[in-house]
């Protein structure tokens, strides 16, 4: 039988794709929204200031506290790398949300799994072709030079579409992406497990889309609990001696960072308590922040298989005085 062996949670923010000192553009970006979530309601940036300036945000906006965490986060993930190419597992299931890269709201499944013979990763148009605040290209990025094929498990991503099925999750699926944003290659929360922890050197993945961030059928947090756990049956119950990481791409809270809400999940995590991984409403889990999802299935996964939880960095990056930016995260289970 198959054999879970690795599990890890990584945050793929923009701005750990970004040099500390253009950060601001992300700032700037926030500061024109009129639909900031926090603590499960929304606000444009003045009332958000107003709302959450007594915790005085403006002294984690220091140029040296930006690189600091901007380095622990490097670190962070170079540790994800080599811990993931030390296990050398077989093949890898990517739990991970699509922002309206492949799926949108003329079909937006709530779970898919994609099991295609392979699929693309498109690193986009070249640098002088792209916005101020696209950032995808740079060096921390690691985006491949030109468009790249990688190898999949269809025989793996079919068995889990048909054992998921039988278990009660009423399973999308696709074999083809299509055009939208990227012309057919898989999106942000996919390939940046391929660039920043497989070095562009992938090994054969499946694709497990959550739809974390649109209304109306996101899953419960519950739910995504729950297909952690059906999820972990599946693959011991599947004929063959591969060994299997799930990785959780996403998270934890952004645009608005939210420390306490961070706390409550890791705390959940570390212990793994169902009940603190699940308890808080729904509502909370919106924006950027709804990718802990993706997290809550891993962790559903790992119940009582025991892999140890080993939170490697949690690091807060705030970029505004309204307390706006992305609150990274890098776990494993091992």
């Amino acid at each position: 039988m198959a054999k879970i062996v690795l599990g890890i949670g990584t945050s793929h923010a923009p701005q750990l794709r970004m040099a500390p000192e253009d950060w601001y553009r992300r700032a700037n970006h926030d500061k024109q929204q009129s639909e900031l979530w926090f603590n499960g309601k929304t606000y444009n940036y003045l009332e958000l200031v107003e709302e959450r300036g007594h915790e005085h945000f403006e002294k984690e906006l220091s140029e040296e506290k930006a690189q600091e965490r901007f380095n622990a986060c490097q670190r962070s993930l170079d540790q994800l790398g080599e811990t993931l190419a030390e296990v050398a597992p077989d093949v890898c299931i990517i739990l991970g949300d699509d922002q309206h890269e492949s799926f949108h709201d003329d079909n937006m499944p709530a779970f898919s799994i994609y099991w295609g013979s392979t699929v693309d990763d498109d690193p986009g148009p070249p640098n002088e072709t792209r916005r101020p605040t696209d950032s995808i290209l740079t060096a921390w990025g690691r985006a491949p030079e030109q468009r790249a094929t990688h190898p999949t498990d269809p025989r793996l991503g079919r068995y889990l579409i048909e054992s998921l099925v039988e278990a009660g999750f009423d399973m999308a699926h696709t074999n083809s992406l299509p055009a939208g944003r990227h012309d057919g290659a898989i999106g942000h929360a996919f390939n940046w497990v391929y660039r920043r922890l497989m070095h562009n050197e992938v090994i054969p993945n499946v694709p497990l889309f959550m739809n974390t961030y649109f209304p109306p059928n996101q899953p419960t947090v519950k739910r995504c609990y729950q297909l952690g756990q059906e999820l972990r049956k599946a693959v011991e119950a599947w004929d063959s001696d591969q060994t299997v990481a799930l990785i959780a791409s996403g998270g934890l809270s952004h645009f608005v960072i939210e420390e306490d809400l961070d706390q409550h999940i890791i705390e959940g995590l570390r212990e793994g308590s169902q009940e603190k991984l699940t308890d808080l409403p729904n509502i909370r889990f919106n924006s950027g922040t709804s990718e802990i999802r993706n997290w809550i299935a891993v962790a559903g996964a790992m119940a009582g298989d025991g892999l140890e939880f080993n939170l490697l960095d949690y690091r807060p990056c705030y970029r505004t005085e309204a307390g706006t930016g992305c609150a990274m995260a890098f776990a494993t289970w091992r």
